[in-house]
């Protein structure tokens, strides 16, 4: 089973304002679909973005193979 760190879009304001959710997919599920677990949120409505990550589960599941996406590996840098 091939595993994907990536962004869920919640929230479907008409003004744009969305809010992601850092969740662990399997590769074949949707982007708004049933996540594995949620790692922690994103809001880029506020300034500065708001980033929080658990970094022990992040750990974890990157020690069972799965793979970030390339926003979501920006967003951990950006939250250490």
């Amino acid at each position: 089973m091939s595993v994907r760190i990536r962004l869920r879009r919640i929230g479907k304001n008409p003004k744009g304002r969305y809010f992601f959710r850092i969740s662990v997919f399997t590769k074949h599920k949707s982007r708004d679909g049933r996540s594995l677990e949620e790692l922690g949120y994103f809001d880029p409505t506020k300034e500065p973005p708001l980033v929080s990550i658990k970094m022990d589960r992040l750990k974890y599941w990157l020690s069972c193979g799965a793979q970030m996406s390339d926003k979501v590996k920006s967003l951990v840098e950006k939250a250490k």
